[in-house]
């Protein structure tokens, strides 16, 4: 299956060409985050030299995540000025990166509660920041400068403790909710309009080459702790609950808990939802109609 095949109608991409943003669009955004940044640097005179230096001094949303990345990311041996050149020569030069970044801060915004402001997810997401590195990571695996790539995702892993493979297809709309402890191998895919909380696995099951890790659809929600391996198919709008083990495909629109998971409702008549778990972020509807849920 590839990421287009995970693709469903509902959940596809709001903007006409389905990969990038007008101008307009970014710029109406990023004027939206610098005045944020403003009444936060007003209200927190300790905080103006900081959200200066990290937001109101740059001119767009990719020159002012570039920078926050190359000083998040950098070391002692890679320095933030390279890291920052080569975050921002591939945020410019390709809009659907710009478009992901600004899906992913609308999402955080949107489904977290915790989330106070845009300016907040993006200084402060590191579920947010991993996830915009690895499409930099990704975008050089497929150039074939994987070293890079490697080196990058190492980094991401040592500082947000978020450890997803450069090969690992991402969608747009996606949270990392909390995010320590994520694991996304190789061979992954994830669609849009996902959300998934902490110490989920997304992995394989043994040194099997080549096609090896899940793939998760469009507004598939993935509760924290949950563990999915092997080259299994999680249905567009599915539900996996905190704790899960995953070991076979979950069909669309269905729940599916426990170690090892079972559906809700049964493998033959499983209780389908019309809603869209990875945007309502609704973890535990399905335990009102579950009998063997006993205190």
């Amino acid at each position: 299956m590839t990421a287009g095949e995970l693709l469903h109608p509902s959940l596809q991409s709001p903007w006409p060409n389905g990969s990038c943003l007008s101008e307009d669009e970014e710029a109406d955004l990023w004027n939206h985050i610098k005045g944020e940044a403003r009444r936060d640097a007003e209200s927190e005179p300790a905080l103006a030299s900081y959200l200066y230096s990290t937001i109101l001094s740059h001119s767009s949303l990719e020159r002012s995540l570039s920078f926050h990345l190359g000083n998040k990311l950098c070391s002692s041996t890679l320095l933030s000025t390279l890291l920052y050149d080569l975050f921002l020569n591939t945020f410019s030069s390709d809009c659907s990166l710009r478009a992901a970044a600004v899906a992913d801060l609308r999402a955080a915004r949107v489904r977290d509660p915790a989330c106070v402001s845009f300016s907040h997810c993006l200084l402060n997401y590191k579920g947010f920041l991993a996830c915009q590195a690895h499409r930099v990571a990704h975008k050089l695996w497929n150039e074939s400068r994987r070293p890079l790539a490697l080196a990058l995702h190492s980094r991401v892993s040592d500082v947000f403790a978020v450890d997803i493979h450069p090969g690992a297809k991402i969608g747009k709309g996606v949270l990392f909710d909390h995010a320590t402890g994520v694991v996304i191998g190789e061979t992954a895919v994830v669609g849009n309009n996902v959300s998934i909380l902490h110490h989920v696995t997304l992995g394989g099951t043994g040194k099997a080459c080549g096609d090896r890790h899940p793939k998760i659809g469009d507004g598939v929600l993935i509760g924290a702790g949950a563990t999915i391996l092997g080259n299994v198919i999680i249905g567009e709008g599915a539900k996996i609950g905190a704790g899960s083990v995953v070991l076979i495909d979950v069909p669309p629109r269905t729940t599916a808990v426990g170690n090892p998971a079972k559906l809700v409702g049964g493998k033959e008549k499983p209780k389908r939802h019309d809603e869209c778990p990875g945007e309502s972020m609704d973890h535990t509807s399905f335990i009102s109609e579950w009998s063997d849920y006993i205190i």
